[in-house]
């Protein structure tokens, strides 16, 4: 027997800051949204110690006790919050028009609207040692987790905008700062270069990669080859930043929806619209400047309010079928 098909006023893909504030709005506004967690609930900050930076704790607060409270919040409202992803995607060009999400390969989910919030994840040099200290030194965000290492030595890997944005950041903190460049030149544009090689608590190694990162339970050093003459060398740090890029999570909307030579989804203007009416992108999927908790809870208030203001512009359809 085939499985009722469920209709949704308000489907939210996603369950990290923007998802759960996008969630706390819509139930609000009555949208009665259903958010489907994704394969990581709580999104990115379930895998952070410390948040330091998010308003409204003064003390601080670990990443996956921040992350029950905001799906508390939103179920406090009325949100239905369900275990599961979404594997396939039809979305209607017209206005009004219904949109079809797969989850898990097996149940049908109709949605007049949708708020897109499955966010990114940093890629990572998958080598066994960085992979068992990540959370222990070993981070990919600098701005969030650079504090935590003041006055301290450090590493960074990479050799982009991003990369030297954050070298930069570290300098202003840390003692000292390594930056690993795989290559003989780094890829960044020429002003943030001379910014980094201006900074006389930076020193660049380039043609060096990580062989392994040192330490038990947490990041005690680092040891570097030269992948033109093989040459190793250990150094100390307490600290390991790796900034070579993230990928957002929205391969299931490729071809439907617009993104970015790097797949982040582009929004109209100011608003998290898509292309596709009644689909709205919040969060990390969409945002590849800033990348922070606080930003995606802002841009997931923003799309419930735009998928608010869609629904009223609209005639409502049947609620069940």
């Amino acid at each position: 027997m085939s499985e009722k098909i469920e209709r949704l006023k308000t489907l939210i893909i996603g369950s990290g800051p923007a998802g759960y504030t996008a969630a706390i709005y819509a139930a609000r506004a009555d949208l009665k949204p259903v958010v489907y967690t994704g394969m990581e609930p709580g999104g990115q900050l379930t895998t952070t110690t410390e948040v330091d930076n998010f308003p409204g704790y003064p003390e601080g607060i670990d990443g996956p006790t921040m992350m029950v409270q905001l799906q508390q919040q939103a179920e406090r409202f009325g949100t239905e919050v369900r275990i599961g992803m979404a594997t396939a995607v039809e979305l209607s060009d017209t206005v009004g028009g219904i949109h079809k999400v797969t989850i898990d390969d097996n149940k049908t989910i109709e949605a007049e609207t949708i708020i897109i919030s499955t966010g990114a994840s940093a890629k990572y040099l998958n080598i066994p040692s960085e992979q068992r200290l990540r959370g222990g030194g070993v981070s990919a965000c600098a701005v969030c987790d650079g504090f935590f290492y003041r006055g301290q030595d450090v590493a960074i890997v990479g050799a982009g905008d991003t990369a030297a944005e954050e070298a930069s950041y570290l300098a202003n903190i840390c003692n000292k700062v390594t930056m690993l460049v795989r290559k003989d030149h780094m890829r960044a544009s020429k002003a943030m270069q001379h910014r980094v090689e201006s900074l006389k608590n930076v020193e660049i190694r380039y043609n060096t990669e990580v062989d392994e990162v040192l330490g038990e339970q947490v990041v005690e050093g680092l040891r570097m080859v030269n992948n033109e003459t093989g040459v190793k060398e250990d150094i100390a740090i307490t600290g390991l930043f790796i900034a070579i890029g993230h990928k957002p999570s929205t391969d299931i909307f490729k071809g439907q929806l617009d993104m970015d030579e790097t797949g982040y989804i582009i929004t109209k203007g100011k608003s998290t619209k898509t292309n596709k009416p009644g689909v709205f992108a919040s969060g990390d999927a969409q945002d590849r400047e800033y990348r922070q908790a606080v930003t995606a809870a802002g841009t997931g208030c923003m799309a419930a309010l735009d998928a608010e203001r869609y629904l009223a512009t609209v005639e409502t359809p049947q609620e069940t079928v």
